[in-house]
């Protein structure tokens, strides 16, 4: 008798440990000290996003990103245009449902909706230049906009 109630116990045992190593482990991100100092600059120099053609603009006033883009980031012509409207349509709507609440995301943080229009063709430039920044953002603030990591 003694064996058929140690079984159940055994079995908890088991199932408690699988659970406890089945935890998700956080990410962390492989940061740069270079890239740390860009993140703690006060360089303000605004990053124009901008598609003469289709006459879309973006304008980013974030501390550090004109050089960050201009160093870290992958140069224009890495990515193909499709990859990089494909992002940014993930990106922008995690964005949007963030600004949209303030209790829970800190609006510091997300300030404004983004309005991106997936079905209209910014140019390789602004979409260069906006997926750049939403790298930008989550390796500085730590924050995961869409399924994959924020990585150079």
């Amino acid at each position: 008798m003694k064996k058929k109630k140690l079984r159940p116990l055994l079995f908890g045992l088991i199932l408690s440990f699988s659970l406890l190593s089945c935890t998700s482990q956080q990410s962390t991100l492989d940061v740069s000290s270079e890239e740390k100092a860009l993140f703690d600059s006060n360089d303000e120099a605004p990053v124009e996003i901008a598609d003469d053609e289709t006459e879309y603009e973006i304008i980013i006033i974030e501390p550090g990103f004109n050089t960050w883009l201009n160093s870290i980031a992958r140069p224009e012509g890495y990515y193909s245009q499709s990859f990089l409207e494909n992002r940014n349509a993930i990106m922008v709507t995690t964005w949007n449902q963030r600004v949209l609440q303030p209790q829970r995301f800190n609006p510091n943080l997300y300030e404004m909706q983004i309005n991106y229009d997936p079905s209209i063709d910014y140019g390789y430039e602004v979409n260069y230049k906006l997926y750049n920044y939403f790298i930008y953002f989550q390796r500085k603030y730590n924050q995961r906009l869409g399924p994959f990591i924020p990585r150079i």
